[in-house]
């Protein structure tokens, strides 16, 4: 029992949960946003759908609305999570600075040196 409390209770397992939860939630306002953006697309040109459009009897339609799906889909998911995601993170948790010499660069640095101080004999 204690290894499966542990289990929930470390690492991002509710984190987790309630990331999945909130994702389901924002896909059904997202696909709304889809369909209302397919719905003025075809009020401008006239056809709500293209499933149906096949020029010279291809049946091009239904991929032709996938991909207009998508990227309208894609936009959405940018402009809605990515961009204000990363601004947020941005302004709230800045990128530190790499100050100094990394461990390994120094430990070689330092090994070069004695090597030099030893005129080159090793």
């Amino acid at each position: 029992m204690t290894g499966f409390k542990n289990f929930i209770m470390k690492g991002n397992l509710v984190e987790l949960a309630v990331a999945f939860i909130m994702a389901t939630a924002f896909a059904a306002v997202v696909t709304a946003t889809v369909n209302l953006l397919m719905d003025l697309i075809g009020k401008v040109i006239d056809q709500p759908d293209f499933s149906d459009y096949a020029p010279g009897g291809v049946s091009v339609g239904a991929w032709i609305t996938a991909v207009i799906s998508f990227l309208i889909l894609a936009a959405v998911v940018y402009y809605a999570i990515v961009l204000p995601y990363t601004k947020a993170q941005e302004r709230f948790f800045p990128k530190k600075s790499d100050e100094g010499t990394p461990a390994d660069v120094a430990l070689l640095e330092e090994i070069r040196d004695l090597l030099r101080e030893r005129g080159g004999r090793v």
